[in-house]
């Protein structure tokens, strides 16, 4: 029997957000007692928490997150054990990991510094030759539990989403994939018009 693994943040007050976004609000604005029925209200980012981006993120595009088909955000997983590298650079042995039409997740291991102001401007970055390899490699999607794979004037951002690799940030418990021979990667995002979206990111064991 298949075992799923969580890999995204709970949407929840007090989420961690980057300085330069909105903090989350979720509150209930229905009570039973008063309303006869409960809901609640969710005032957020796209780029808040566990996240995808698609191209119009940061390329002049009309392509929006609803555009892609389900399986786009399905697929193999590779782990790729990056941790204590402040830029994560192309290694030999990658040639012989990641596949065509993978999902490579970047295990740095910084979620640790997850809710420290240092996590949003100090973070591990993608050396662009390491992006040129997804490319050329044609990956689906790539993960990492970094707020981004690179920082102003994003040009790792921009390589990956022009060739159609989408990125999802922010996730966690990576170090749970360690030993996992294989697994699949199920990113549903929200059927939304955007150039990102919430998503419940899962590894399928």
């Amino acid at each position: 029997m298949a075992k799923y693994i969580d890999l995204s943040y709970t949407i929840e007050n007090g989420l961690s957000t980057h300085p330069y976004d909105e903090e989350l609000k979720l509150y209930q604005n229905r009570f039973l007692v008063k309303d006869k029925y409960n809901d609640t209200k969710l005032e957020t980012g796209m780029h808040v928490g566990t996240h995808i981006d698609v191209v119009s993120h940061m390329l002049d595009s009309n392509v929006l997150i609803d555009n892609y088909p389900a399986d786009k955000f399905i697929g193999k997983g590779c782990l790729l054990d990056v941790r204590n590298q402040d830029v994560i650079k192309m290694k030999k042995m990658y040639l012989d990991i990641v596949e065509k039409d993978s999902i490579v997740i970047l295990y740095t291991g910084f979620e640790n510094q997850f809710g420290c102001d240092d996590y949003f401007t100090n973070h591990p970055i993608v050396e662009k030759e390491l992006a040129e390899f997804f490319i050329d490699r044609n990956i689906k999607m790539i993960g990492m539990d970094l707020p981004s794979p690179d920082k102003y004037p994003f040009q790792v951002h921009k390589m990956l989403l022009e060739k159609d690799i989408l990125i999802i940030e922010n996730m966690k418990n990576l170090g749970s994939l360690l030993n996992v021979d294989e697994f699949e990667i199920i990113a549903l995002p929200l059927k939304i018009k955007a150039e990102a979206s919430p998503v419940r990111v899962v590894a399928r064991i």
